[in-house]
């Protein structure tokens, strides 16, 4: 098969290479995916960034990326055979294991699997995994959202505009917070119940909107910088679930934290616990096949241009999703 690969860490165009690889075949309990597309994230760019020139952990190759979509072409014993034929998207292909998606087919846990539906573009399904079962992590890690307020920190990013849609459908009041006030307008279309600007403006919405008892979740990109924001917009008994942080140890409002008996909940995608994983499929393919969750995509290049893709990611001249379209 077609595929790319690093088997040294650091920038892109030094350490990528596109060739052929051994097809790989699925074990018990796994499925195989013929490709269509392969999905690229902040993390799989970090994992190739991390520590240049050092050997890949564990594994003496890499194929890189979690995330991607296609058709299941073949199952592992314990798997049933009515997968064969089905469109699927799927998730951790590599996540502690060296076969991921940037190839024309990737070995994946069934459980890590889920049935793409008809009138899901292809392109969709490969943008799914990581950012929606992120979000749905972060939601439900703490019981049912149903009645409660969400706010939803970058709500137009990958987490955050599945955190947002899923948060909805699931019966929330969703606030949504973009740092760009000219994006409103696209935020309001994501279907959130408020839409505002960070700072000052998210207080008082939330504030307003709650009768001055703050938020219940609030689902965080940026904990670094947000901590003390997210102490005021809390409601007692509340939980900042955070995915991301620019200082890898950011300060923390301890004590009004303490006097609404908080819980901070640090979310690590590569470490949840695969009932998680399992619960969460459902509900973002009802929500893509509801075309609720929809994301944009800035660009779609061939597998060739894998270096290009990944410094796509890494430095972003437009909003969207970066994918690999795989060879036929």
């Amino acid at each position: 098969m077609r595929a790319a690969w690093y088997e040294k860490r650091g920038p892109a165009r030094k350490v990528f290479r596109v060739g052929e690889l051994p097809t790989p075949e699925p074990g018990p309990g796994e499925l195989r995916i013929r490709l269509a597309f392969s999905g690229i994230n902040p993390g799989d760019v970090k994992k190739r960034q991390i520590r240049p020139g050092a050997a890949t952990p564990d594994f003496p190759l890499v194929v890189p990326h979690s995330d991607g979509a296609g058709v299941v072409d073949a199952v592992g014993d314990g798997v049933p055979a009515a997968w064969v034929g089905r469109r699927a998207w799927c998730s951790y292909a590599q996540s502690y294991r060296p076969q991921g998606t940037a190839a024309q087919y990737t070995v994946v846990p069934e459980g890590c699997v889920g049935a793409l539906p008809d009138g899901v573009p292809t392109e969709q399904g490969a943008c799914l995994g990581i950012p929606g079962i992120t979000a749905h992590r972060a939601l439900f890690a703490d019981g049912p959202v149903t009645g409660r307020t969400v706010v939803v920190a970058g709500a137009l990013g990958s987490v955050g505009r599945a955190a947002a849609v899923l948060a909805r459908r699931a019966g929330a009041l969703v606030v949504g917070t973009v740092t760009r006030p000219d994006r409103l307008g696209e935020l309001r279309e994501l279907g959130v119940d408020r839409a505002v600007s960070t700072g000052k403006d998210v207080v008082d919405a939330v504030l307003a909107l709650t009768g001055g008892r703050g938020a219940d979740r609030i689902v965080e990109v940026a904990f670094d910088t947000d901590a003390d924001l997210d102490a005021r917009l809390l409601a007692p008994g509340g939980t900042i679930a955070a995915y991301a942080t620019g200082d890898p140890a950011p300060a923390l409002p301890f004590w009004p934290l303490a006097f609404k008996n908080a819980t901070v909940r640090l979310l690590g995608y590569d470490d949840f616990p695969r009932e998680a994983v399992r619960l969460a499929l459902p509900d973002i393919t009802a929500a893509a096949a509801a075309a609720a969750l929809r994301y944009p995509v800035a660009a779609v290049l061939p597998l060739d241009a894998v270096a290009e893709a990944h410094e796509a990611v890494e430095h972003p001249t437009r909003p969207g999703r970066v994918l690999l379209a795989l060879p036929g």
